[in-house]
């Protein structure tokens, strides 16, 4: 029965992203599914609880050392040395890639920091216990995997993965089940925090905040037709209420700033002092101001539909915090 293999990537992220790729690539011509936590830094107790599970779904684990320690937690122990020591503990079949030739790593791919220096040797010797190849560049690195994983199959055989449609027992069907629950958490996980205000907007100016804006009309002042520019306060929840419905389906600026001075002409129409005012044109500077805002808070984003390559138009949508903003901004009406 065809097996496939989960084998977790275990490395230093930013200065190995190159040699990760090749590793990736490699593991996938032989069938294998590589898992790496590049998305999931483990930065708090449940980023690391879901990692931990990751590495014990995993059949193999493989580490990448080239010349930096990594982050660290509040100890002072870097990430990747705490998955390392986590697969050994567990008896993972486990296989490290140390650099052949660390003097010749580029300076900017190195520690700076002499204490990360000196742990890094640590984490060197700790892992130099155990079964070692080395590497000295991307290019050569995907071939040394390939043929280490091959051997490392073959003397330590794991159990695998199978299709479903191959073969079907209790254990597979409660290894699905459980797969699917935590899946069903992780996208509520998701979906909450995508309906939740980003950290920090709490510092911004938001809600009945009142901010102001200038715009332009025509009309009578001292018996002369004009062009004047005037300046008035709004909330940002009232500006955000009349641009919202606009941005569920995608808008292009021009019909935003369109919504924002249709809603000034209608909300001011008696300008005081000013007879006949019409042609109500908020500023290009406020307007680029309540983007930026709107951005800020987490309200709206670019928009992603596809367009013909003549449309130069930028276009915006509203991000699914905004939504939620806008039903109840909305919905309180």
């Amino acid at each position: 029965m065809e097996k496939r293999y989960q084998v977790f990537v275990s490395s230093t992220f930013e200065d190995l992203q190159d040699e990760r790729k090749e590793v990736m690539q490699a593991l996938l011509e032989l069938d294998c599914i590589p898992a790496g936590m590049e998305l999931f830094p483990a930065s708090n107790e449940d980023q690391w609880s879901l990692i931990k599970r990751v590495i014990e779904d995993c059949d193999y684990y493989i580490l990448i050392v080239g010349g930096r320690y990594g982050s660290t937690n509040s100890e002072g122990k870097s990430y990747t040395q705490m998955e390392y020591e986590y697969a050994v503990s567990i008896n993972k079949p486990v296989i490290a890639f140390l650099h052949k030739n660390p003097n010749n790593i580029p300076a900017g791919k190195t520690e700076q920091d002499p204490d990360k220096k000196m742990e890094l040797e640590k984490f060197k010797e700790l892992v130099q216990t155990r079964l070692v190849k080395h590497w000295e560049g991307a290019d050569n690195l995907g071939s040394v995997v390939s043929r280490s994983m091959i051997s490392l199959i073959k003397d330590y055989p794991a159990e695998g993965w199978v299709k479903a449609n191959n073969v079907v027992d209790e254990k597979s069907v409660a290894e699905i089940s459980r797969l699917q629950k935590e899946n069903e958490e992780l996208r509520r996980r998701i979906e909450s925090f995508a309906t939740e205000a980003p950290k920090g907007t709490e510092k911004l100016a938001q809600g009945e905040d009142l901010v102001t804006l200038h715009f332009s009309l025509y009309g009578y002042y001292e018996d002369n037709y004009r062009h004047l520019s005037v300046q008035e306060e709004f909330s940002w929840n009232e500006l955000f209420s009349v641009v919202a419905p606009s941005l569920i389906d995608e808008c292009n600026n021009q019909d935003f700033h369109s919504k924002l001075s249709n809603y000034i002409a209608r909300t001011y129409k008696n300008v005081p002092g000013i007879k006949e005012p019409s042609h109500f044109s908020l500023s290009s500077e406020s307007f680029g101001l309540i983007k930026v805002q709107f951005r800020a808070l987490g309200l709206i984003t670019s928009g992603t539909k596809k367009r013909s390559t003549s449309d130069k138009q930028t276009y915006w949508k509203l991000t699914p915090y905004g939504d939620t903003v806008m039903n109840q901004l909305l919905g309180n009406r």
